[in-house]
């Protein structure tokens, strides 16, 4: 956005002109998520109530890939630019050749696209929404009074830790995260303990947002950004980084809520190519198993000869014998 005078046109993240006037206008509330590199699918929200399918709008951002790949396999036309509930905004002149950093130019930097929006919640496109809108910003923003919020990672709370988990994982080349954490502790970034309470976590899990549009928030995600341009894509590493540097001037915290009740509102599924490469559930057997053959005759279950004679008395029972005279036992 270093280009130009107004996001979204020849700022180096352009937008189509006949959607820009829509993103200009007021927004109590919107959604919105981004599919770069045609990297995942497009998953319907659910569970939507009708003031929010009357009044809340749902935005994805694709790139021209993304957007190709959808006029070739979906219902999305050019008459009307829709999926379900999703109104498409095609990017061009995207700035990185790297999908999931321009990913996060609508994901940190969604008030400068939308700079009439009071209210927005992000989702990662690997995840679908289940709950209404309403609910999640009154559960996480109003009922708490917070202005931004975001679930902690459900394992890990320290940035170090953090940094060597993405590099077991190959999320990115190692010697690029190693920069990034070196430059952080040199900073002054320490591993996480409880003396840094009341904040409870350095690691977010990152794939949801939900945010009042004031200054603050939108310094917090502007600095948040600079951090994801000049280092690695992977958010959750600069979170602690951008977060400290409002709070060394302002008193401001951020609603980090357990990635438990982040589960009960959007729903996980994969990555385009994961799905792709799935292998199709085994089918049941229908076989029909054969009739067993018939016993023998004479015998019964268990392999015990059936003769039709009574079997003999209980065991231990003393069997009455005829005695002589002199009382002795005839044999």
């Amino acid at each position: 956005f270093v280009k130009g005078t107004k996001p979204g046109h020849q700022t180096g993240f352009d937008i189509d002109e006949d959607i820009l006037p829509e993103m200009d206008q007021f927004h109590e509330v919107i959604v919105a998520s981004a599919i770069f590199g045609k990297y995942d699918l497009i998953q319907e929200p659910v569970n939507i109530s009708e003031m929010a399918r009357k009044n809340i709008p749902f935005y994805m951002f694709v790139d021209e890939e993304t957007h190709s790949y959808l006029k070739n396999t979906s219902s999305y036309t050019e008459d009307n630019k829709r999926i379900g509930l999703w109104r498409i905004i095609v990017a061009h002149n995207v700035p990185y050749t790297d999908a999931r950093r321009n990913g996060k130019i609508p994901k940190l930097l969604l008030h400068r696209l939308f700079p009439n929006v009071k209210y927005s919640i992000w989702v990662d496109a690997k995840l679908q929404l289940v709950v209404d809108p309403y609910q999640i910003l009154e559960r996480f923003l109003w009922r708490t009074n917070s202005s931004l919020a975001i679930s902690k990672h459900y394992r890990r709370f320290d940035v170090f830790v953090e940094a060597e988990a993405n590099k077991a994982a190959r999320k990115y080349d190692n010697a690029s995260i190693d920069y990034q954490v070196e430059f952080y502790k040199k900073e002054g970034l320490t591993p996480y303990t409880d003396a840094k309470l009341p904040i409870t976590s350095d690691v977010p899990e990152g794939c949801t947002i939900i945010r009042e549009h004031i200054p603050i928030t939108s310094l917090f995600t502007c600095v948040w950004f600079n951090e994801v341009d000049r280092f690695t894509s992977r958010d959750q590493l600069s979170f602690a980084v951008a977060r400290d540097k409002i709070r060394e001037k302002v008193d401001w915290s951020i609603n980090m809520f357990l990635d438990c009740e982040r589960r009960n509102f959007v729903k996980q599924v994969y990555h385009r190519d994961v799905l792709m490469n799935m292998k199709p559930p085994r089918a049941s057997s229908s076989k029909v198993l054969p009739e067993p053959l018939p016993l023998p005759r004479g015998k019964s279950v268990g392999g015990r000869a059936n003769t039709g004679k009574k079997s003999p008395g209980q065991r231990g029972k003393r069997r009455h014998r005829k005695v002589s005279a002199g009382g002795r036992n005839m044999r």
